[in-house]
C-alpha cells in the first residue's frame, strides 16, 4: 500500500510532496504561472510508470537469471480528443535472446502501474475543514 502527502501554500504552484520518508517538489512551468521549481504532475505520473516498468523488468530478469544489464524507458504524454495517450519506448541492454525479449514485452504490459493506468482507478475524495 502506498501513501503520499502533498501540500501547497501561497507560492504558485509549488507543491511539497512527502512519500516513503522522502520529499520532492512539484510545480508548474513559468508559462503556466509556476516557477518551474519541480516536476509537473504529468512528469510525476510518467516517472511512476517508468520506474515501475524498469523495476518490474529488472526483478523478473534477475529472478530468471537473464543477462539484462540495463533498461532505458522514454515516456511521452499527449492528449488526443480528450483521451490521454502515453507512449513508452523501451531499450533493453544485455545479451538477451529473442524469446527473452518477447517475454519481457509481455511482462511490461502487466506491471502494477501499467495495469492501474490501463484499467483506471476509483478515486474517493473527502474534504476536511
Amino acid at each position: 500500500m502506498a501513501h503520499a502527502h502533498a501540500r501547497i501554500g501561497t507560492e504558485n504552484f509549488k507543491t511539497e510532496i512527502e512519500a516513503g520518508g522522502r520529499a520532492l517538489i512539484a510545480d508548474e512551468p513559468e508559462s503556466l504561472g509556476g516557477k518551474g521549481a519541480g516536476f509537473t504532475p504529468y512528469e510525476l505520473l510518467l516517472s511512476a510508470l517508468g520506474a515501475c516498468s524498469s523495476i518490474t523488468l529488472k526483478m523478473y530478469a534477475d529472478r530468471k537469471g537473464w543477462p539484462l544489464t540495463g533498461i532505458d524507458v522514454q515516456l511521452h504524454h499527449t492528449k488526443t480528443d480528450d483521451r490521454s495517450v502515453i507512449t513508452r519506448t523501451m531499450t533493453l541492454t544485455g545479451d538477451l535472446s529473442d524469446d527473452q525479449r518477447a517475454r519481457l514485452a509481455e511482462v511490461i504490459e502487466r506491471t502494477p502501474v501499467t495495469r492501474t493506468l490501463k484499467e483506471g482507478a476509483d478515486i474517493a475524495t473527502t474534504f476536511l475543514s
